[in-house]
């Protein structure tokens, strides 16, 4: 009953916020810092965003979510600093139960998910519960991660898996070697 009442408690706030102008900056602001267990200096989320309870949600300063951004925080999730989320991710801390009649029963857990500084997550990644991302990696887009992947490195693919460590050709932007 408490857990329903704080998810419709969610769910009106996040119906504010997802028809608040972008232009009411302060305004939209103020309803992700009522939202969010904690989150630092200039943060920006555009709209629609979408969570279960949004005060199991830490971030950092300068965190920065694109459109479509559904983080179900049934469990916690912590954002570093200088976080960066593409367009259509989720963070999905909830797990069913596998078995179906436990799962009919209404049987679930929740793993959180640790994300580090400096991380850029690219569109139409998935993340699942139970995962950190070390600090200076970069996830590619329409990745699935359902493992750790540790710090300073390139992972993408489904599932996702690391390419190579982060090098000098990284501070060009120059992810893949075209020539």
């Amino acid at each position: 009953e408490e857990l329903t009442h704080e998810r419709e408690k969610a769910k009106d706030l996040l119906f504010d916020f997802n028809n608040t102008r972008p232009s009411l900056r302060e305004k939209r602001e103020s309803m992700i810092r009522r939202l969010f267990g904690r989150i630092g200096k200039n943060c920006w989320i555009e709209s629609p965003f979408n969570c279960d309870y949004g005060s199991n949600i830490f971030a950092g300063d300068n965190f920065y979510a694109n459109t479509n951004c559904c983080i179900l925080d049934c469990a916690e999730i912590s954002f570093g600093n200088n976080v960066w989320i593409g367009p259509n991710v989720g963070f999905y801390t909830p797990e069913h139960a596998f078995d179906s009649k436990e799962r009919t029963a209404g049987y679930e857990r929740a793993l959180p998910i640790t994300i580090g500084d400096n991380v850029w997550i690219c569109g139409g990644v998935t993340i699942i519960g139970g995962v950190t991302i070390g600090s200076d990696s970069i996830i590619g887009a329409g990745s699935v991660v359902v493992k750790d992947i540790p710090a300073g490195v390139l992972a993408l693919g489904n599932p996702a898996k690391v390419i190579r460590a982060m090098n000098e050709k990284d501070r060009k932007g120059l992810l893949f070697d075209k020539g």
